[in-house]
């Protein structure tokens, strides 16, 4: 039954209830009645408003969206590229088309709910908007974003022509995924931003309290008491009857006072000992430690600092016309080589595919991608990791002539075996893609990882960049510190193991996360076996 209907059937009841309750014979009791109909137009004035405002949202919305979408089609990898645009695109699908549908499921508009019915199937999910979220704050910890800095788009690279801006709404609701996922230091910095947005007049339909509600918890969280008790007084202050807060009010003064009294007994025991109350400044908490434990080398390492090429070593690296040990096929057209580091020795080559090998090999790779996945080292089964985030694909010789042709290219340009290698991995990292510290090869507490192949270990790996970067994205090597950034068409190598067999544990990299861009690579892993003679064996654990 439509609203305004409910209204009038209810009116009607109320109206022959009390006619039954003869008004009539008083007239002081038919004045009510008057009132009682004055009630109802009103209220049937509110709804016809309601509905006007509803239809005025709705329009609102669809003239909005038709402006963004008209300039997101025109270059849809461009303004991915920029990471706040991505994450709002995600949040819009998952939660705002899904508070529009609420809003329209109020009437009975068929076409549009049938049809987005039919397309929510389709749509991101929840996990993908807390995703999302979580690429957001590892670009800000990695690259030392602030959330202002995020918040307003203000990012490094070509991206200014579609820069956007985090509202109140959206820091809200980065900061009640932190929150959800227990993570105090991001909600605080969020649920902070979103206040002083707000502060600052921005039209939200997120009330302060609730902002204030997720806060003052999560600052009790590090232990800053003050704090906590100052912004659940603020909060009281603009909702009395909040019963958490409220709680929360009287649990922390309890705490308070019986530091106090902590305080004094201490006092009265040692009087001449001096006391200092330790003080926590707004956004002064500490971000916390995690499981890796090179983490602050490897993001200063992205973020292009800390790379320790010396002068001295920089004499070292040279630039060559490479033919591959007078490969017949390269003899006449040799490859241009670059050292990137001496010692483990890595070097790039350029011009290794040409851009329609690339869109070719995107081609054939997109249809297939998945979540791409890391090899359990006691199991050897694939699985997902948290500090893996891409998408990839495996390519045959047999899918297509150009990925036969890049395999063979890269064996006359290594000199080693592809007939034992590894397919051709494409991947494709999105926002704040990564791989944190990894090794390619296996290490002796796990024998078995590549067991399955039967080709022995990896002993080298062949890099492509299919794509310019912006901003961040590099390849670094925090154990010597190296940082090599993506270049289109060129390709890294380097060798995961002694000639005498063992793993060089120097080689253990990562790939940084996107920060403005969009980051393709796809890459060969050489085995140990049918290379026995093409890289024979020494006794020393030197290239």
């Amino acid at each position: 039954m439509k609203p305004w209907l409910q209204l009038v059937f209810f009116t009607c009841i109320f109206l022959i209830q009390h006619t039954e309750a003869e008004f009539f014979t008083s007239i002081g009791q038919m004045t009510d009645l008057i009132y009682a109909e004055k009630d109802l137009v009103q209220s049937l004035k509110e709804y016809i408003r309601a509905e006007e405002a509803k239809l005025s949202q709705i329009k609102s919305w669809a003239e909005k969206m038709d402006v963004l979408t008209s300039k997101s089609t025109s270059d849809p990898e461009g303004y991915l590229a920029h990471p706040v645009n991505a994450y709002k695109l995600v949040k819009r699908l998952n939660t705002d088309w899904l508070e529009l549908e609420n809003l329209v499921l109020q009437d009975t508009t068929n076409g549009f709910i049938t049809n987005l019915t039919i397309q929510r199937q389709f749509f991101p999910t929840e996990e993908d908007e807390t995703g999302a979220a979580k690429a957001l704050m590892r670009l800000q910890d990695t690259y030392k974003l602030d959330p202002e800095t995020l918040s307003r788009g203000n990012l490094p690279g070509k991206c200014t022509k579609y820069r956007s801006s985090l509202t109140v709404s959206d820091c809200f609701g980065m900061g009640k995924t932190a929150y959800n996922d227990g993570d105090y230091y991001h909600t605080v910095l969020w649920m902070e931003q979103a206040l002083k947005q707000h502060d600052e007049g921005e039209d939200t339909t997120v009330s302060k309290v609730e902002i204030l509600d997720y806060l003052s918890y999560a600052v009790f969280q590090f232990g800053d008491l003050h704090r906590a008790m100052e912004l659940t007084r603020r909060l009281i202050s603009l909702d009395s009857t909040h019963e958490r807060a409220g709680s929360n009010l009287r649990y922390f003064e309890k705490l308070l006072e019986k530091e106090r009294e902590e305080k004094s007994r201490d006092k009265s025991l040692n009087k001449t000992e001096a006391t200092t109350e330790p003080v926590v400044q707004s956004g002064a908490y500490e971000r916390p430690l995690d499981y890796l434990p090179e983490r602050d080398i490897y993001e200063a390492l992205c973020r292009g600092e800390g790379v320790k090429m010396t002068p001295r070593r920089q004499k070292r690296l040279f630039c060559r016309y490479h033919d591959g040990n007078r490969n017949p096929h390269l003899l006449i057209a040799p490859f241009k080589e670059e050292d990137e580091w001496d010692s483990p020795h890595i070097v790039r080559y350029y011009d290794v595919m040409s851009d329609e090998e690339i869109e070719k090999i995107k081609q054939l790779a997109k249809p297939r991608l998945a979540r791409a996945t890391v090899r359990d080292p006691k199991t050897g089964v694939l699985t997902v990791a948290s500090y893996r985030v891409s998408k990839s694909s495996w390519l045959e010789e047999d899918d297509d002539p150009v990925v036969a042709k890049v395999n063979q290219r890269m064996q006359h340009i290594t000199g080693l075996t592809v007939k034992t290698a590894e397919l051709l991995q494409v991947a494709n990292y999105g926002m704040g893609g990564q791989y944190e510290p990894h090794f390619d090869f296996s290490r002796k507490d796990e024998p078995d990882a590549f067991k399955r192949l039967g080709t022995g270990n990896r002993v080298a790996t062949f890099l492509n960049y299919m794509s310019d970067v912006e901003a961040g994205g590099a390849t670094v090597f925090p154990d010597f510190g190296a940082a090599i950034w993506p270049k289109k068409g060129t390709a890294v190598f380097w060798y995961n193991l002694f000639r005498s067999g063992e793993g060089d544990y120097r080689t253990r990299h990562a790939a940084c996360p996107v920060l403005v861009g969009c980051k393709w690579v796809s890459n060969k892993w050489f085995h140990e076996r049918g290379n026995e003679f093409l890289r024979p064996c020494g006794k020393t654990e030197v290239d």
